[in-house]
């Protein structure tokens, strides 16, 4: 059995965050222990997420030594998971296996200027309403370039705030009367039960088209509520992000929170 760190408090959390780290990357390895301004990346996503205030317990998952040793340095509640994981979310539904919450957040390991708000504000979507499964975020395009891009993942919703579809080509057509373009933020709430099952869901033509994973609860018919949020997702996936976003916090041109 994989060892888990178990808190000294054994309250059964009601909202469980879960930070996937994993040292391996394409582009950027070892990114998570990167150095930013004298902390870990990874250090600072733990750090900002902590203040997220519908969280009753935060931990980090991961499959790598390193950074499981770096998380325990600087205080953090860790659990080792499997190396064979294909997504991130297979890692947070290994490490919501070992805990009774209801609700679990994937907060992506990448993103240093994690908004603790727009933690709350995906979670408190499911914690108000207990028949939904699923909830994410969206923030209005103000960059027209980001339209077009097919790295910038577009979302369209119902009056309900439902999502009804997500897509990298521009979504909906521009027919000229200033359509209200939103990007989709990765940042992902799960009712339990639901997460533990993802992987199992028949994956669709629209998700292998688009490769985009959350398409897998649509196709399946499953509601995923989007909340519109101010915060402005800035993951290092690279050496040049790393160097953007040093010099936006040296620039004091981001969220004062931690």
């Amino acid at each position: 059995m994989l060892p888990l760190i178990v808190p000294l408090d054994s309250a059964p959390p009601r909202v469980l965050g879960v930070i996937p780290a994993r040292f391996a990357s394409s582009r950027f390895p070892g990114k998570a222990l990167v150095t930013l301004k004298n902390k870990p990346i990874l250090q600072h996503v733990f750090e900002r997420s902590s203040q997220a205030k519908t969280l009753s317990r935060l931990l980090i998952a991961t499959d790598d030594q390193r950074i499981f040793d770096a998380a325990l340095s600087f205080g953090a509640e860790v659990v080792m998971t499997s190396p064979h994981h294909l997504s991130g979310t297979d890692r947070v539904a290994e490490a919501a296996s070992h805990s009774p919450a209801d609700i679990i957040v994937n907060i992506q390991g990448d993103e240093p200027l994690i908004d603790p708000a727009a933690i709350d504000t995906a979670a408190q979507a499911l914690l108000d309403d207990p028949t939904l499964l699923m909830s994410t975020l969206k923030r209005r395009i103000s960059v027209p370039g980001e339209i077009t891009n097919p790295n910038v993942v577009k979302v369209v919703t119902a009056f309900s705030g439902d999502a009804i579809y997500f897509s990298r080509c521009p979504i909906p057509y521009n027919r000229g009367v200033n359509e209200a373009y939103f990007k989709h933020i990765g940042l992902y709430v799960y009712r339990r039960a639901f997460l533990l099952g993802y992987s199992s869901l028949p994956v669709g033509p629209l998700e292998r088209a688009e490769s985009l994973e959350q398409l897998r609860a649509l196709e399946n018919g499953f509601r995923i509520r989007v909340l519109e949020t101010q915060y402005e997702s800035l993951g290092v996936d690279t050496p040049e992000d790393l160097e953007r976003v040093s010099h936006l916090i040296s620039q004091g041109n981001l969220l004062q929170h931690g």
